[in-house]
């Protein structure tokens, strides 16, 4: 469909609510919940269907198109794939799929490295974290390898802002979301202080690590591309992606504006 014609809807959806023209929209956007359900599965276990994701991420389309405001300076694209990342998110979650032992092991690793980093004041490596834990690197990696097919590691649900109210918008660290009743400052401050401490954050990860948060983040490569460009198999890039996650949330865990998602 033609801007012109996705503009006219959005101006006559926002004039009437018409729920046809809602349909309308939400068959125009469709692709943009293919493309975040296919980005999401692909770290996911074999047994969480597509189609399932596709179904949770068009209740955040069709969220998101109801509660957008085409006069504000957002694209409404950038304001959707959040929402729909994070009703995918929340959908899974609720479901509770990921084991528990896993869920733990990402606690203690990310503990570690906690403990690690504060007390020599550096990134500690694989062996600094495996002797730690009381494991072998092999091990650790095996870990590693088990919480990013589990997805419970990803820069899209690592942190929620709350609102003065006490609820708030998911926030991803990679992109912000806007309240669409309008701004809060109390709210936009809290992002602000995110993003900052995030960046920040990125700066300090090994440089490996952080070359794969680059490339999968902001270049949007795949973990297979991303091994092509670093000469190491794709598994090895899903556990530098694991361990670089980790890595921030331990540095970001002790902000007052943030709260840990998925504990």
């Amino acid at each position: 469909m033609a801007q012109d014609e996705t503009q006219a809807l959005w101006r006559e959806y926002t004039k009437t609510k018409d729920q046809g023209v809602r349909d309308r929209l939400i068959l125009t956007y469709a692709p943009l919940v293919k493309y975040v359900a296919g980005r999401l599965g692909s770290g996911l276990p074999a047994h969480v269907d597509e189609n399932d994701l596709v179904s949770y991420g068009l209740l955040g389309l069709i969220g998101a198109i109801e509660r957008f405001d085409p006069d504000r300076q957002i694209k409404f694209e950038t304001y959707a794939i959040a929402r729909i990342k994070g009703a995918i998110i929340d959908e899974l979650r609720a479901l509770d799929w990921v084991p528990r032992s896993v869920r733990s092991r990402a606690r203690d690793i990310e503990r570690a490295i906690g403990e690690l980093e504060r007390k020599l004041h550096r990134a500690p490596n694989d062996e600094e974290i495996a002797e730690k834990l009381g494991v072998t690197t092999d091990e650790l990696n095996d870990s590693l390898s088990e919480i990013g097919r589990s997805s419970i590691a990803a820069l899209d649900e690592l942190w929620t802002v709350s609102s003065s109210g006490g609820g708030g918008d998911q926030v991803a660290l990679i992109d912000t979301i806007e309240d669409t009743q309008g701004p809060e400052p109390q709210s936009e401050l809290a992002q602000t202080e995110l993003k900052e401490a995030l960046g920040e954050a990125i700066a300090r990860l090994p440089e490996r690590e952080k070359l794969v948060v680059t490339l999968y983040y902001y270049e949007e490569l795949t973990l297979r591309e991303i091994g092509e460009v670093l000469g190491v198999t794709e598994s090895r890039v899903s556990q530098l992606h694991t361990k670089a996650i980790l890595r921030l949330k331990a540095r970001l865990a002790g902000s007052p504006a943030r709260e840990p998602l998925g504990r």
